[in-house]
């Protein structure tokens, strides 16, 4: 029966979080809004328009979010040819095919910066498959995500882990019924991503493919 691990790219595999923080914080105050960068790195993670929502409130004027959403998009985008693939992501993705899992992707990247964070990752050859923001009604933390990767690997959630930096990714996994594990790059604290859901947490790709014998990927 197949295995899927499934992971989450921003925060996991690239080392992209506080270039988001960066971006989005640079869109709200061009927009007026003065959100500080500790609130705006707690979000990301979410897809652009819940992130928008949680951090402007639901009394916001809604038909600013897509004006923010595209300066964020331009902003980030000035670091698409340079994204910095964290220690040993794509040996780990390696690794894993290697011992027969399915590798798939889970992310609300799309288009453009998909395409750059994995040419970061530089491991297209052991990826099967990505869920992306385009192929989901909802984003973290609903469970879509997970479940759609799954669909896209042919895996059940029993015998599927998941793989995240972030609360969010830590919700959409338990709530899709797979075992999760956690990765501390992102910037967020151990015991958050425990009280999430994490099973196991570690420092980053290289700390998980170090221990893998003794993960839930064993």
């Amino acid at each position: 029966m197949t295995r899927a691990a499934v992971f989450d790219v921003d925060g996991t595999l690239v080392d992209t979080n506080h270039l988001h923080v960066t971006a989005w914080w640079e869109a709200l105050r061009q927009a007026g809004h003065r959100v500080p960068m500790h609130a705006v790195h707690r979000a990301v993670g979410l897809g652009s328009e819940d992130l928008v929502a949680h951090l402007l409130g639901d009394e916001r004027d809604k038909d600013e979010d897509d004006r923010l959403s595209a300066a964020h998009k331009a902003l980030y985008g000035q670091y698409f040819d340079r994204l910095p693939a964290l220690k040993d992501a794509g040996p780990l993705l390696r690794r894993l095919h290697c011992d027969g899992w399915t590798v798939v992707l889970a992310t609300s990247a799309s288009g453009a910066e998909l395409s750059a964070l994995r040419r970061a990752i530089d491991a297209d050859d052991v990826i099967a498959a990505t869920a992306s923001s385009d192929d989901v009604e909802e984003g973290k933390p609903a469970p879509e995500p997970v479940e759609h990767a799954l669909e896209l690997a042919g895996a059940t959630a029993e015998r599927s882990v998941f793989v995240g930096d972030t609360v969010w990714d830590m919700r959409a996994g338990r709530r899709a019924g797979v075992r999760c594990v956690g990765v501390l790059c992102g910037g967020i604290p151990r015991a958050d991503l425990v009280a999430a859901g994490a099973e196991a947490v570690y420092a980053d790709p290289a700390g998980l493919l170090a221990s893998l014998a003794d993960s839930p990927l064993a």
